[in-house]
């Protein structure tokens, strides 16, 4: 297994694969809000609040498969893998007779329809893939982690291809929706196997599944406070009724994008696993994220009207949710960078070895922790702004539990600094961030002033002239930022080289392999 990762060569092509895939996933959205009306998109995003009940053990043997791949433990691949097919098959079997059940007697009763738990059921299956897929990009985030980018990018143009066909030639809404879902995954499934043939060939360790078994309960621990936050989403539906949780959706169909900045470091976590990550890289890592994280917080904020706009003129009114959600996304990001940081230099595991005591006492553990708080926190005052406090209509209530998640992301957020402020330390590079902000600040404005878009190409045109604007400013005034566009030229010129050079390797074997034909058959 190669070990030489190249920490922002990894990053821009998995970030540069999101942006592209930001067209995709737009289109497959797109394809759902025009067919759909607010609340039938409403009922298909409560779909999947579900089936993430269901997955909530997805990340408990790869996060020990990231780890001991990165530092070599032969057999790690393999070993997740099998464990983890086990798991998946077991938790979708456990779907179906529940959902069975919580349909027939609760969403069938708010949504006034019993026709779509067929939807429901075949929902199931994406269980099966999202467990693969969280396994095979955890053993490949320390093998080639670029290869996430091109795993999404896959799964991405397949979608699109399969809703376009089943949506608008064969008129299946709901089921063409969920089965292009699936079959997406199937594809990103078999290119990442293809990818891990070699490392897949090895002998499954058993002990390693008995160590990551023991280390999983913390995980698990840390799994369920996870998702018990998410259970404000179903919060949202069955209190605020389908279209709250459409408009939350819609929003979110956004912001995402913004979340894509993590990406950027993705190479980091293996290299502080490795222990050959320096407090520079660490630095300009985290000076990367934030150079991307901040524009698109920005475009988002003064192209929230429009962006809502071109999903349905119906979900236009909902900017306030849009500009609130950019703010936590923006929060989150961040949050996430510092948890994978001081996740990436505890090494209680470093030598195949767990022990339950020292995870305990570990800071990783107490990271755990503060997914209960945040759910302690963000469910009960959710139920409170649903049902007690008045309430004039779904944007207001998607709005103000946006909020509440602001408030807690802060607060726990502050708790995840303390605790690392001696294991690790982040360089901020305030200089360099203040030109960022500047740079988003000047950008933000021209599109301020600009006209307001209301179609798809418009504000497409717009959003990429944006940023156009915001590159330009931030190459002319920060140092920074010229390296890093020279080091995406050198490896765009790399790349094309290697290609040329292979063609070319392959045309003078065929023309080697012509003249021995040749050569064979004039002797004969």
């Amino acid at each position: 297994m190669s070990r030489n990762l190249r920490l922002q060569y990894s990053g821009l092509i998995i970030f540069s694969s999101q942006l592209i895939g930001v067209a995709t996933g737009l289109i497959f959205t797109l394809l759902l809000t025009r067919s759909m009306s607010v609340h039938q998109y409403g009922v298909w995003t409560n779909i999947f609040d579900y089936t993430a009940y269901f997955t909530i053990f997805s990340g408990l043997l790869p996060f020990w498969a990231t780890r001991f791949v990165a530092r070599s433990k032969e057999g790690a691949a393999k070993t997740s893998t099998v464990a983890q097919l086990v798991i998946s098959l077991i938790s979708m079997a456990i779907y179906f007779p529940v959902i069975f059940l919580i349909y027939t007697l609760a969403i069938a009763k708010r949504i006034g329809s019993e026709s779509y738990l067929p939807i429901f059921l075949i929902a199931g299956l994406y269980i099966l893939t999202f467990y693969m897929i969280t396994n095979f990009e955890s053993i490949l985030q320390s093998v080639r982690p670029q290869a996430l980018g091109y795993g999404f990018l896959i799964e991405e143009i397949v979608k699109v291809s399969v809703a376009f066909v089943l949506i608008i030639g064969f008129k299946q809404l709901f089921l063409g929706a969920v089965l292009a879902l699936v079959l997406s995954c199937v594809v990103q499934i078999g290119y990442y196997i293809s990818l891990l043939r070699d490392e897949l060939k090895e002998k499954v360790n058993w002990g390693y599944l008995k160590e990551w078994l023991k280390g999983s309960i913390a995980l698990a621990y840390n799994a369920i406070g996870g998702q018990l936050s998410s259970f404000t989403y179903i919060l949202l539906f069955f209190y605020g009724g389908p279209n709250t949780r459409a408009y939350f959706q819609a929003a979110s169909s956004f912001t995402v994008v913004i979340g894509y900045s993590i990406s950027l470091s993705t190479a980091l976590y293996p290299k502080l696993l490795a222990r050959n990550c320096s407090k520079e890289q660490v630095g300009d890592s985290f000076r990367t994220v934030m150079m991307m994280a901040i524009p698109l917080t920005a475009i988002t904020f003064v192209m929230s009207i429009s962006f809502l706009t071109i999903l349905k003129t119906a979900y236009g009114v909902a900017w306030p949710v849009l500009i609130a959600m950019s703010i936590n996304t923006f929060i989150n990001t961040i949050y996430q960078f510092y948890y994978y940081c001081l996740a990436g230099v505890e090494a209680f595991d470093a030598e195949g070895k767990i022990s339950m005591h020292h995870l305990v006492r570990s800071k990783i553990f107490k990271m755990f922790s503060l997914q209960y708080i945040q759910a302690a926190i963000s469910i009960p005052l959710t139920y409170f702004v649903l049902t007690v406090l008045p309430v004039a209509g779904s944007i207001k209530a998607a709005f103000y539990v946006i909020i509440i998640l602001i408030g807690v992301q802060i607060s726990t957020f502050a708790v995840l600094y303390w605790l690392m402020r001696r294991a690790i330390c982040v360089p901020i590079a305030w200089k360099s961030i203040a030109k960022y902000v500047l740079s988003a600040a000047v950008m933000a404005t021209i599109l301020f002033l600009a006209p307001t878009t209301t179609t798809l190409l418009a504000t497409i045109v717009k959003a990429i002239i944006g940023l156009g604007i915001y590159v330009a400013l931030l190459v002319a005034i920060d140092k920074q930022a010229r390296n890093l566009v020279r080091l995406i030229s050198r490896e765009f010129r790399e790349t094309i080289s290697q290609l040329t050079s292979k063609k070319q390797d392959g045309n003078a074997f065929k023309n080697e392999s012509g003249a021995e034909k040749n050569e064979k058959s004039m002797s004969t």
